[in-house]
């Protein structure tokens, strides 16, 4: 039995941004990022060889979390195409209709949910796949047990594959992060701190707190060592903030027990429903298992 966490800010997103046509519902309310959700969810649900038993869909709804109260640099709302944030809470409602539970994340954000719903139900499947490309899931990346799916790419990452594309384990990803920077969760990282001479120096020792002050006992050799170790030094208090902020919750409560993330099929009225409100009659046929 597999368990099944998708990243739904991450695939509407996508959805809004693919070279799908527009599309707007009968009310005239623009609809592509949420009808593309929900066609690719679709067919998520109807391939065998996921063989999708157990599924959970988080949003950051809003977008803001307790993070922008700590940064205010932290990834916000601004900017974003104000016909997709329009789109969140009908979003949820659509996913809603095809019969998946949905996180609704307030002051945490949806990879909170994910990584802790994937911490939580590990050892009661056999295995989890967290469908995201976002870097931040890699830190529970756990052997094969959890694991990343890219459906884009069609690339899976176990915890081997972590190391080999990061050059560092699942439990340094926030470490690496806080470093380097993240810029598409506006995390700025320390100057002169490439991925590289991170990797080599986490590699190594594993946290930040753990590289040796002095760089002349640093084990691998780094150019710039002196000039990197004083940026280190200098700015420790903005370093550990970032790592605080990379670093997801694995505490929370998911809210829901495993069997609350069983898929049965499609609830047949309430979907069609929903095609109605949004002109989706393309979409009206296509679940492939059906519950009344």
């Amino acid at each position: 039995m597999r368990l099944h966490l998708v990243d739904g800010t991450y695939e509407l997103f996508r959805a809004h941004y693919s070279k799908r046509p527009s599309r707007q519902a009968p009310d005239g309310r623009d609809v592509k990022a949420t009808v593309g959700l929900v066609s690719s969810l679709l067919g998520l649900l109807a391939d065998t060889d996921e063989a999708v038993s157990h599924i959970g869909v988080a949003f950051d709804n809003p977008i803001e979390s307790w993070r922008n109260d700590r940064f205010d640099g932290y990834k916000d709302s601004e900017g974003v195409d104000a016909d997709l944030l329009a789109q969140f809470d009908g979003a949820e409602a659509a996913v809603c209709s095809l019969g998946v539970h949905v996180w609704s994340c307030d002051d945490h954000e949806a990879d909170d949910v994910l990584a802790a719903a994937a911490t939580r139900f590990r050892d009661d499947v056999d295995q989890v796949r967290i469908l995201t490309p976002d870097k931040d899931l890699a830190q529970v990346v756990c052997a094969d047990r959890v694991v990343q799916v890219d459906r884009s790419r069609e690339t899976e990452r176990d915890e081997a594959a972590v190391v080999e594309r990061f050059g560092v384990g699942p439990c340094s990803i926030p470490d690496l992060l806080a470093l380097v920077g993240d810029t598409a969760d506006g995390i700025p990282g320390l100057p002169g701190f490439g991925a590289k001479t991170a990797a080599q120096l986490l590699a190594a020792y594993g946290r930040i707190e753990a590289i040796p002050e002095a760089p002349e006992r640093w084990e691998p050799t780094v150019r710039g060592a002196a000039r990197l170790a004083a940026v280190l030094a200098e700015r420790r208090a903005d370093v550990e903030l970032y790592r605080e902020l990379a670093t997801l919750d694995t505490s929370l409560d998911p809210g829901v027990d495993l069997p609350g993330l069983a898929w049965d099929g499609v609830p047949r009225q309430r979907f069609l429903d929903w095609c109605d409100q949004v002109g989706a009659d393309r979409l009206r046929d296509r679940p492939h298992r059906w519950r009344e």
